[in-house]
């Protein structure tokens, strides 16, 4: 399949940058305490039932790093044996529009107007390196000026997920999203203005650090190490408080495994199935892993999927 970025979603990359990169990303590096199962740190998994193929499970990281988009060829034939390729959400351009809807207030509310000018500017200076269209910043809602700010300025939109799913679509997969867009950004507008407030101001006061914590997530996900990557996703729950962490647990990463896990079931039943998610979706007790064992299926742990060369050495 050719690499190149088909010319609708290329004119549409800095959208995805801002929006689904930014939502996927955060939501995926908060941590499931108390995972210790070290034979399962794979971040790939064969899944079989009742010895049968059923398809393949793969944690991924949702970053633009070319380490992380330089797929080997046994893991490419392996994608293209499958009938459905399954992901949190499908990054459509219907779908990218009615997310940035949802990250605006309506017409004649603005975002300082809610956070106060002091704040609003310490954001504004923060964001001066995000190329924001015009007017982009003053819409917001306070949930996402927090999620933008969280995670490095995107370059090129060409994030793992997106690469994933279009070579699927060209191999002749059916691509499916396990989660519609209001399921996923339920929590983030249900969550209350309080704490929308503090983990932006915790945003603002850490964001010069952000491009080196998604630097070190990315190396241990290189190095196939799903146990590092939740120790080091530990420290980043551990910094938004006792509240915000239980806030998130539940409704940001429980309540979506398990809404996830639902969907999948109706598409693996009869047929293959890759399924790619965030990989801290993937351990714990009510991780996929676990659910998927659950149900009776078997999981195989593979090698990584990347042909990682001297060309993208470890930073």
């Amino acid at each position: 399949m050719s690499s190149k970025i088909p010319r609708k979603i290329y004119r549409c990359k800095k959208l995805i940058s801002l929006t689904l990169l930014i939502l996927a990303m955060v939501l995926t590096t908060l941590a499931l305490p108390g995972y210790a199962a070290k034979s399962d740190q794979a971040l790939f998994w064969a899944i079989q039932k009742d010895g049968q193929a059923a398809g393949y499970l793969l944690g991924t990281i949702h970053s633009e790093d070319p380490r992380v988009l330089d797929f080997s060829e046994d893991f490419i034939a392996r994608l293209s044996s499958n009938d459905v390729f399954a992901m949190e959400m499908v990054p459509d351009l219907p779908t990218l529009a009615r997310l940035t809807e949802y990250m605006h207030y309506p017409p004649g509310q603005n975002l300082e107007s809610v956070i106060g000018t002091e704040r609003y500017n310490k954001l504004d200076s923060a964001l001066s390196g995000y190329k924001l269209p015009p007017q982009f910043l003053s819409k917001m809602k306070p949930w996402a000026a927090m999620m933008t700010l969280s995670t490095p300025p995107p370059e090129t939109g060409f994030f793992m997920d997106l690469s994933l799913s279009l070579r699927a679509s060209g191999s002749g997969l059916k691509v499916v999203g396990l989660e519609t867009l209001e399921q996923q950004l339920s929590f983030l507008e249900n969550m209350p203005m309080p704490m929308q407030l503090s983990l932006l101001d915790q945003a603002i006061a850490e964001f010069g650090g952000v491009r080196a914590a998604h630097d070190e997530m990315v190396d241990a996900y290189l190095r196939n190490n799903l146990p590092e990557l939740q120790a080091l996703s530990d420290e980043q729950l551990k910094a938004v408080g006792e509240e915000a962490g239980r806030y998130f647990m539940a409704s940001g990463i429980h309540a979506r495994n398990f809404r996830m896990f639902e969907s999948l079931l109706h598409q693996i039943e009869n047929k293959r199935v890759f399924i790619a998610v965030g990989a801290l979706h993937l351990p714990g007790e009510k991780g996929l892993i676990n659910l998927l064992r659950l149900k009776g299926f078997k999981l195989l742990p593979l090698d990584p999927p990347f042909a990682v060369t001297a060309e993208y050495p470890s930073r």
